[in-house]
């Protein structure tokens, strides 16, 4: 019985893996595989960071004003939103989970603190931020004690609350539309601020990404996840709390959903019980793109992040080349499927190797 726990704790110590892990004994090929996990998802960042490279230089070479001051600041503001979803979606795909929920969370966390700004004019921006976490984090609690104590695929759970959170919203928006003139200046102005010359929506991106990637690197609750997501079986023997822990991954999406809807209340100003519908597949797909598998226990937030600047970029450049936005969803859709297959194959062929190098051992 001791050689489950300690695959676990190897799963969550490698900070990425599939299903496969070592032998305790075997510790060349332990080291071995960490060594080779960790220069794929380097490879698959460093892919990302080359392919933006070849998109901006195509697109300013067809259009110079695509590195203006302009529109780089609102590409950076465009990828601060979704960051922010795709950090929570991370940490939630890690544990060998999904949460398509998030464009709803995000829509009633943008009404909500609209409509407490428009009748409380002097709400502080610091309580409206921490109120919409708090409404979102309610909402991937929902969500964890659905998918741990219902025993139903996480999939089929959000999918649910996805259009049940959606009913809502509309429910109590009844059709009205909260208009910039309605919210007070200050939360608009801090939508649009800077701090030496960096938006403050991007400042909350970044310190969002590097907690997150800190605490799933560096920490305990963090090696747990990873361990989860490859083998949920070998992280029970071991002793990790893998409902708690559940429960504990979709809170955080939910309240990086509800963070989300914050910011995009400051940023567009006008907020309708529509607001972030059809986020979900792009969210997935900079989790995926990113290098995080959708098989759990692989990736990271970093490169989660760097999947969402590329489909930001990729949406800004079809405008500047003036080619239809179908485009951008067939792109979208063929990144998911590519990101995927290299996962599989990855997993595959170091399967294999790991199989080798257990019968030279043996």
């Amino acid at each position: 019985m001791t050689a489950a726990p300690t695959r676990a704790r190897s799963a969550g110590a490698d900070s990425a893996g599939p299903d496969l892990a070592p032998p305790a004994a075997n510790l060349p090929a332990g080291a071995s595989r960490r060594s080779s996990l960790d220069l794929v998802l380097r490879a698959r960042e460093l892919g990302i960071v080359l392919a933006l490279a070849v998109l901006v230089a195509v697109t300013t070479i067809s259009n110079p004003r695509f590195l203006s001051g302009q529109s780089i600041r609102d590409i950076l503001l465009g990828t601060a939103i979704l960051a922010v979803l795709a950090v929570g979606q991370a940490v939630v795909v890690i544990t060998r989970n999904i949460d398509l929920s998030v464009g709803s969370v995000l829509g009633l966390s943008a009404f909500t603190v609209g409509t407490l700004l428009r009748d409380h004019p002097g709400l502080p921006v610091l309580p409206a931020l921490l109120i919409g976490a708090a409404v979102g984090g309610v909402c991937g609690a929902v969500n964890g004690v659905l998918v741990r104590y219902g025993n139903v695929p996480a999939l089929v759970v959000t999918l649910g609350t996805l259009y049940v959170v959606r009913g809502i919203t509309y429910f109590w928006a009844g059709g009205q539309q909260i208009n910039a003139d309605e919210l007070p200046a200050g939360f608009l102005d801090f939508g649009n601020a800077t701090l030496l010359g960096v938006p403050y929506l991007v400042l909350i991106a970044l310190l969002v990404l590097g907690v997150t990637g800190v605490v799933l690197r560096n920490y305990r609750v963090g090696r747990e996840l990873y361990a989860m997501g490859s083998s949920p079986q070998a992280a029970r023997l071991a002793g990790i709390s893998v409902g708690r822990r559940t429960i504990g991954a979709f809170g955080v999406s939910g309240a990086l959903a509800g963070l989300a809807g914050v910011l995009f209340a400051a940023r567009f100003g006008t907020i309708d019980a529509a607001a972030g519908t059809g986020y979900e597949l792009n969210v997935v797909a900079a989790v995926v793109v990113g290098g995080v598998a959708v098989f759990g226990g692989s990736g990271s937030v970093w490169g989660a992040a760097l999947g969402a600047l590329l489909l930001t970029t990729i949406g800004s450049s079809l405008a500047v080349l003036e080619i239809n936005q179908f485009w951008q969803q067939a792109i979208v859709g063929g990144l998911i499927l590519l990101a995927i297959g290299a996962d599989r194959l990855v997993a595959v062929r170091m399967a294999a190797s790991l199989k080798k190098r257990g019968s030279h051992v043996s």
